[in-house]
């Protein structure tokens, strides 16, 4: 990932996220996670990355949606973080982003990363009773993330999420 420095990860409310989000992007929604790059990169042992604030309401409300844990569904919220900390941005960089984001769940085994959720709003492994696909709504806080049970139903149904941006203090 080339990300070599520590992170800080907030776990926090929608309220905070909603907060961080009006603050740092104009935004007065709530999300599923921020990146805040470190402007003062300290030398030696100590270096920071930046830091990570993650709703954990919604991250358990994606979690829901795409039927796995709340733990994965943190995972994906932070690799998807890590990511726009190392200098990724995918609403300018023509699916690199993307790329490097599945690249990194085929190795750890995560399902469905934020940015397929988002392309394909349609796709989630919850079916209706009648086994048709349940239409995902494409409003909500989110503004990029989540995933499915298993990374063989992540094979089979490739999907998205709204977009997260990187939020610069």
């Amino acid at each position: 990932m080339g990300l070599r420095e520590q992170v800080a990860v907030l776990l926090t409310s929608d309220r905070a996220l909603r907060d961080l989000n009006r603050r740092f992007r104009g935004k007065n929604k709530p999300t599923d996670v921020l990146s805040f790059p470190s402007t003062n990169p300290a030398s030696g042992p100590e270096k920071m990355a930046g830091d990570l604030a993650i709703s954990v309401e919604t991250a358990r409300r994606q979690a829901a949606d795409q039927s796995h844990a709340l733990t994965c569904e943190l995972k994906v919220l932070i690799l998807h973080g890590l990511l726009h900390l190392a200098g990724h941005d995918h609403e300018t960089d023509a699916g690199e982003m993307q790329r490097r984001e599945q690249s990194l769940r085929a190795k750890l085994e995560l399902p469905l990363g934020l940015i397929e959720r988002s392309a394909s709003p349609t796709l989630s492994p919850k079916t209706r009773k009648d086994g048709a696909r349940r239409r995902k709504a494409t409003t909500g806080p989110s503004t990029s993330t989540a995933k499915t049970a298993s990374a063989r139903e992540a094979k089979a149904t490739r999907g998205s999420r709204p977009k997260k941006k990187s939020a610069r203090p």
